[in-house]
């Protein structure tokens, strides 16, 4: 089994590199894991608490159970992934059957912050874009897909996305094996993802 991690802050592109990657291999031979699925359960608190938590924070993180699913993958066990709402901002009561496949992507901003989980991974890509970008993609799919206002976003943005990214998932660039720097038509970053991943397999 291959183990890929792939970073990058929010709007970065991280979804568009993983479906390139994806679009590579057999649909039978990969599989994906979202950190967004394993934010930590918040039934004890309010809506209104539960708007407050901070997202971009590892410790919104449930690491202890993601490390365990990766490492039940990787022993040939199935799992079931959490299923997580954005607009309720708590896990749901459905979860994902997931099967052990010949790669497996793990995708997430805050992924390479836990050691164990960074340790997990075969090869770590950083996805790079510039400030600006992931600004208009995170407004736009916040608004668009969680049915926020732009005020909200522009809010978090301000308050909470930009000095985490600045503090928890700039500085994992350090991490990464390769660095993609965002740009839909960056085939020979995914060449060289896709050789990787033959000569592993």
């Amino acid at each position: 089994m291959l183990i890929i991690g792939i970073a990058g802050g929010t709007g970065s592109g991280k979804t568009t590199v993983v479906n390139q990657i994806i679009h590579e291999l057999p649909t039978d031979e990969v599989c994906v894991i979202s950190q967004d699925s394993y934010y930590n359960i918040t039934t004890d608190l309010s809506y209104e608490e539960r708007t407050k938590i901070n997202f971009d924070h590892p410790k919104a993180i449930d690491f202890d159970l993601l490390v365990d699913h990766l490492k039940k993958l990787k022993n040939g066990e199935i799992i079931e992934q959490p299923v997580y709402s954005f607009v309720t901002h708590n896990r749901t009561a459905d979860t994902l059957i997931t099967h052990p496949r010949k790669v497996v992507i793990v995708e997430g901003i805050l992924i390479f912050n836990n050691k164990e989980l960074r340790d997990l991974f075969d090869i770590k890509i950083f996805v790079h874009a510039d400030t600006d970008e992931r600004l208009i993609r995170r407004v736009k799919r916040d608004i668009e897909e969680r049915g926020r206002n732009i005020t909200e976003v522009l809010d978090r943005y301000q308050n909470t996305l930009k000095p985490m990214h600045q503090q928890f998932i700039e500085p994992t660039k350090n991490y990464a094996d390769i660095i993609i720097p965002n740009d839909r038509y960056n085939t020979v970053a995914i060449d060289i993802v896709r050789t990787v991943i033959s000569h592993k397999l």
